[in-house]
């Protein structure tokens, strides 16, 4: 491993410690509730999710507790309660959601990410990865995915790329 790679590694693990350099632009995941599995999507002009309480109320505990596992990368106000929604049962359900993780496998995004001297663009696509970073176009890694891959942890794929380890 070259010194690089390693100056890589150890920037994208300083990246990662500051989740709010990332901003969501888009994001599709496959989301298991407790009896069913549902699409959430986040899209320029909103939220949206499949689930029978997102068509009904325009908000589910699945988006509520999406806003709280990302609130530094989404960088716009959480979705307000609607009237008539069981709002203790789907906060409740939102909190005990957004400590599960496992439940939830992201599909797509996209995001700007503030690096250091330059913003760029991170995305992945159904386990592949992308990045306007000229060290990432050379390599097929460098320090903005292996941040949001550490940030995002099992909810994505990995970095396909052998020289990449975590030590």
């Amino acid at each position: 491993m070259d010194a690089s790679m390693i100056n890589k590694i150890q920037k994208s693990k300083d990246y990662a410690r500051d989740p709010k350099r990332a901003t969501f632009h888009t994001l599709v995941l496959e989301f298991r509730g407790d009896n069913n599995s549902y699409t959430v999507a986040l899209a320029p002009d909103g939220w949206s999710c499949t689930c029978p309480g997102f068509q009904t109320y325009s908000i589910c505990p699945h988006i509520m507790s999406l806003e709280k596992i990302f609130q530094a990368m989404l960088k716009r106000d959480p979705l307000p309660y609607a009237p008539g929604q069981n709002i203790v049962s789907d906060v409740t359900k939102a909190k005990r959601y957004s400590e599960e993780l496992d439940r939830m496998k992201i599909i797509s995004f996209e995001a700007a990410f503030k690096g250091d001297n330059k913003d760029h663009t991170v995305t992945y696509n159904n386990g592949t990865w992308d990045s306007t970073s000229s060290y990432f176009k050379s390599h097929g890694i460098g320090a903005y995915t292996m941040a949001m891959e550490r940030i995002l942890g099992a909810m994505v794929d990995p970095i396909r790329q052998p020289a990449y380890k975590d030590d």
